[in-house]
């Protein structure tokens, strides 16, 4: 079973990439996922000045880093989500 990741990957200025180079970061990234055998799935990614946020799934926070190791990008901090909230849990 595949378990829910989110990684912090400090980039300098990633902020300030076009989409060309965007789109190529992205191919290397599923070029990696390809070499995973399906034990890493890739949801989406939220970019900042000098960081993105990945939400990935995964066996395990091993199977996370090789693919970042394999696709050349850094994971500085991987963590495992526990759980999820949003506005409606207020309701319940």
């Amino acid at each position: 079973m595949l378990k829910k990741f989110v990684i912090e990957r400090e980039i300098p200025k990633v902020g300030s990439l076009d989409h060309n180079h965007l789109r190529g970061v992205a191919l290397n990234s599923n070029a990696a996922l390809d070499k995973m055998d399906n034990k890493v799935q890739w949801i989406q990614s939220f970019i900042t000045g000098d960081k993105t946020y990945c939400v990935y799934m995964a066996e395990d926070s091993e199977a996370v880093r090789k693919h970042a190791q394999i696709a050349g990008i850094p994971a500085n901090v991987v963590n495992e989500v526990e759980t999820t909230i949003d506005a409606s849990t207020a309701r319940a």
